[in-house]
């Protein structure tokens, strides 16, 4: 079989037009690295691929010309078995509307006795939408928050003083960085957005003082210098808050009551298997001190036997360890949670998942078929990246992902979704393909790899449904025809921001032009804030670091001149952050985010893309404490500008 065919098999595109009318062929080097990079793909005989079923509503399936008929089918449920089985003599047949919500393979058998399986997956018609008319939600990067109790970084705890204040402000819930587990023994790893795994939690939010083994230490003088620093010393915040997460533990293993120990047993028994082989994960990759392909090959899979071995051997406790670390973590996230609803939130926290993962982190190991170590996610060239991008990341495969019956997605998607009133999918455009670059090779020599967009459209609802909590789809730059539409018909939201919401003449567009089912925001963590945007410091920082912005001055004055004008439309006399405010409140969009740097005029950006060392991506702190932020913003013109979304009772 020639590459090219190998690569149609696998849903590659091999050539593909870009957003400025610009043919592009792969490179058959390149080409070549990623279809062996991906999984063996036997093409279908019956079907395209998945079925889905919206629960409910007519679903027909049609064959293929290669079926001999009649054509016997079974509904398989790997617990209870057969659900459903039939036959047909059309080549059009509809489905049973009363198949239960679920996901299942589907045995195909013609008459020539030729077989095959693929996922069915039987959905909610919708995500689930929000019961809520419109609200807005205070968005923060929680490691910047200050406060006089803190580690040097914000915490749960700190999470739950952004709960309050949020609440008496009249929002509905606080919008987060992603909480995603990073690496222990690389702290200066720390952008949110490359974790090791999506599963499980990031130990460095946990408030260690909160946790009841714990012991004062002497380290007091360490811990105030750190609340002083302008940005985080995550390697120092790191050393000692495992060294207290570490006493805590040996405390609980040695006086720990019966009810604290079944505690413990019941979290580790509603994660299961899952959260073991993440636990022997990070004992093994501190033990070989590698990525996880150059370990012996004896522990380069997930084995469950062997994750068993490992736990009934000497390496016992430093796997419960780590099983602690989580348990403290999920409970105090879960504390969070907790307290909004009593507060009244409809949204509470709405959190953000990466688009991918690091290739020697966890997901990646466990989901070895899905998840390709040898490929990072990215974008090819454009206006505003000539020379594309690698996001250095791995990210599904749908050849993987059909294996697994979209297991790993939903995974995914219930550990964000499991305490999240809302969660945001960053680049939701790679549910429908994603952009795929082998490493060592340039951006411009990767390829789209398309992905079963419906299916994992009915599985995000799936779990939507399931754990009532909105999904936002960031779909921000140029995305396929019809691709919003299809997301919108799945109850999938939008996410709109203000900045790039302009039409050809440079013109801030009306508040009739947004959308209902959306989230809208001024900015995001990769732009301005709105004083620096203001301020020109971004156009002033990022030619300073030898970046073109994509922006001249004399754009700038004309966008803020635009800015005037939409103001003025909208009989808004201000000029200000709550004129923006107020005008975005106005949007027809149920959810509106304000970020807590333009509450307090922060000048520089959470994050400039492109950029490692040059820019203190991640760790900035803000400059006014916790305590002192209610005080320190104008909260009469907060609410004055978002009363028309504010609790009831605010």
């Amino acid at each position: 079989m020639d590459l090219f065919t190998q690569a149609k098999n696998l849903a590659i595109l091999t050539e593909f037009i870009d957003g400025q009318g610009l043919r592009h062929v792969a490179d058959e080097t390149a080409l070549r690295i990623i279809v062996d990079a991906l999984p063996v793909r036997t093409p279908n005989r019956f079907v395209e691929g998945a079925v889905v079923i919206r629960s409910g509503q007519p679903a027909r399936t049609e064959l293929a010309p290669e079926a001999q008929l009649p054509l016997r089918w079974t509904i398989l449920d790997a617990g209870a078995g057969v659900i459903a089985e039939g036959q047909t003599a059309e080549r059009a047949f509809l489905w049973p509307q009363d198949l239960p919500v679920g996901t299942y393979r589907l045995r195909l058998s013609d008459a020539s006795s030729e077989t095959e399986e693929v996922p069915l997956v039987v959905a909610p018609p919708r995500a689930f939408g929000g019961d809520f008319d419109r609200g807005w939600l205070l968005a923060v990067q929680l490691y910047g928050i200050r406060s006089a109790r803190n580690w040097g970084m914000g915490d749960f705890t700190d999470l739950k003083g952004l709960i309050e204040l949020a609440a008496s402000l009249g929002a509905d819930g606080v919008g987060l960085n992603p909480l995603h587990a990073l690496f222990d023994d690389r702290p200066g790893d720390c952008s949110p957005y490359s974790p090791n795994s999506r599963l499980f939690l990031n130990a460095l939010y946990v408030d260690v003082e909160q946790i009841p083994e714990y012991l004062p230490t002497d380290d007091g003088d360490v811990i105030a210098g750190l609340r002083r620093t302008e940005i985080v010393d995550y390697a120092a915040v790191a050393g000692l808050k495992w060294s207290a997460l570490r006493a805590a533990f040996e405390r609980f293993n040695a006086e720990a009551g019966p009810a604290r120990r079944r505690n413990f047993d019941k979290f580790r028994d509603e994660h299961g298997s899952l959260l073991s082989r993440y636990a022997c994960f990070e004992v093994l990759r501190h033990r070989f001190d590698r990525p996880w392909w150059e370990w012996p090959e004896e522990w380069r899979q997930p084995r469950e036997a062997k994750c068993a071995e490992l736990r009934n051997g000497t390496d016992r406790h430093e796997i419960e360890f780590v099983e602690f670390v989580q348990w403290m973590a999920d409970r105090q996230l879960r504390s969070c949670r907790h307290l909004a609803t009593r507060l009244g939130m409809k949204v509470g926290l709405y959190l953000d998942v990466a688009v991918g993962v690091q290739s020697d982190g966890f997901d990646a190991w466990n989901e070895q078929a899905a998840i390709s170590r040898y490929l990072a996610v990215g974008a090819p060239p454009d206006p505003l990246n000539t020379a594309g991008q690698n996001w250095g990341l791995a990210g599904f495969n749908a050849a993987g992902l059909e294996l697994k019956s979209f297991e790993p997605f939903r995974e995914m998607l219930r550990a964000s979704m499991r305490y999240a009133g809302a969660i945001r999918l960053d680049h939701v455009l790679g549910l429908k393909r994603l952009y795929l670059v082998p490493h060592g090779f340039s951006p411009k020599s990767g390829a789209y790899v398309q992905m079963p967009f419906e299916a994992l459209l009915a599985a995000t609802a799936q779990e939507s449904a399931a754990h009532d909590c909105v999904v936002i789809g960031e779909d921000l730059g140029t995305v396929p025809d019809g691709f919003r539409e299809q997301m919108a018909d799945w109850g999938i939201w939008s996410y709109q921001v203000m900045m790039f919401e302009r039409d050809d003449a440079g013109r801030f567009r009306g508040v009739d032009h947004y959308m209902p089912n959306a989230l809208v925001t001024f900015n995001t963590h990769d732009l301005s804030t709105y004083a620096g945007w203001r301020a020109f410091s971004d156009l002033k920082l990022k030619r300073s670091l030898g970046i073109d912005p994509g922006e001249t001055d004399e754009a700038r004055w004309h966008a803020l001149a635009m800015l005037d004008d939409v103001l003025r439309q909208n009989a808004i006399d201000r000029h200000d952050l709550y004129a923006v405010v107020g005008l975005l409140a106005r949007t027809k969009c149920r959810l509106l985010t304000i970020s807590l740097e333009d509450l307090l005029g922060v000048i520089d950006q959470p994050n400039i893309p492109g950029t490692v060392d040059e820019h203190p991506n991640w760790r900035q702190r803000l400059s006014v404490a916790l305590e002192d932020i209610a005080s320190a913003i104008d909260v009469a013109a907060l609410k004055e500008a978002t009363h028309e979304r504010a609790r009831i009772g605010t």
